[in-house]
């Protein structure tokens, strides 16, 4: 983790805030700030506005482990992602659906799941 980046401080120590919309996203350099405190497989949407990963595993059941964990996160901090799923591998997606970006929330729950591997 980059310490110097505002922001990027145990990004996985901090817990989700409410979000139900009314606030801006955030823009592309608060967003790529940010990155610095998530592993190097999150990448930055193109358009600015979502976080993706994709997690590869050996089997089956290694894959279903993980999204479970996933899920674990997702209900302890009220924020969910979008899952794709197959035998050996779980892409994430992270956004902020109510607001149409990204929001602090997305990179706290993007560095949980770091925290998992």
């Amino acid at each position: 983790m980059t310490d110097s980046i505002p922001g990027t401080d145990a990004l996985a120590d901090q817990r989700c805030k409410p979000c139900e919309g009314g606030v801006a996203p955030l823009d592309r350099d608060a967003a790529r700030a940010l990155m610095g405190g998530l592993d190097t497989r999150w990448q930055l949407a193109a358009d600015g506005s979502a976080l993706d990963a994709e997690f590869r595993f050996r089997d089956f059941y290694r894959t279903m482990s993980f999204v479970n964990a996933i899920a674990h996160i997702a209900n302890a901090e009220d924020h969910h992602p979008d899952l794709r799923v197959g035998y050996n591998y779980c892409h994430v997606r992270y956004t902020t659906h109510a607001i149409k970006g990204l929001s602090h929330n997305d990179f706290i729950c993007a560095a949980k799941i770091d925290r998992l591997l």
